[in-house]
């Protein structure tokens, strides 16, 4: 019997069922009389009890038994680290900051549909480098200023790259000031 505190499979689907009560008058039988012939039956076989799989929660059921009501509305099967795309979960994040941002970005957001981390760093990147591409608009003018953008924009780029790689592990987001509130805020209305 596996006791970890998060198992595959409820401990139900692998106990046995206890053999049911005797129905005997006397409280102790008598060694040396014969058994009583019960027939042909086999306690075990003519139980009405239900199999113990009948009460397991594993979600590849019919849907009959205990613990298979759909609480979230039919995100049973949800397994958060899977993705529309063919790539990992880390790299399709990093791509939201390394695709031209912010047209990866709005990539991103047009093909992925299963992964709110990446949808979460798709509209967090958009946000953030369409802000920073009118900025420089507005700054094309000197190019003082305008290097010293683009090297933020690069600092910045490799930054959240690095959290968006780092933190796919356990699906943490690193929510930039005001930017990464709305990007939660639009992933969580969808």
């Amino acid at each position: 019997m596996d006791f970890a505190p998060y198992q595959d499979t409820a401990p139900e689907s692998t106990r046995a069922l206890s053999p049911p009560p005797r129905r005997s008058t006397s409280r102790s039988p008598n060694p040396k009389s014969p058994p009583p012939n019960r027939g042909t039956t086999d306690p075990f076989l003519s139980s009405t009890l239900p199999a113990p799989n009948h009460f397991s929660d594993d979600p590849r059921r019919d849907g009959r038994g205990f613990g298979n009501s759909d609480l979230e509305g039919g995100r049973m099967d949800v397994n958060f680290f899977e993705t529309s795309l063919p790539l990992r979960l880390d790299y399709e994040a990093m791509l939201a900051y390394l695709l031209l941002p912010p047209a990866g970005g709005v990539l991103l957001l047009v093909l992925e549909h299963k992964s709110d981390y990446v949808r979460f760093h798709a509209w967090q990147s958009s946000l953030v480098f369409t802000v920073m591409f009118i900025i420089h608009l507005i700054f094309s003018w000197t190019s003082i200023i305008s290097w010293l953008l683009f090297v933020f924009d690069l600092g910045l780029i490799a930054f959240l790259t690095m959290h968006a790689y780092q933190d796919a592990n356990n699906l943490d987001r690193l929510e930039l000031p005001f930017f990464g509130g709305l990007a939660s805020s639009f992933v969580d209305a969808e």
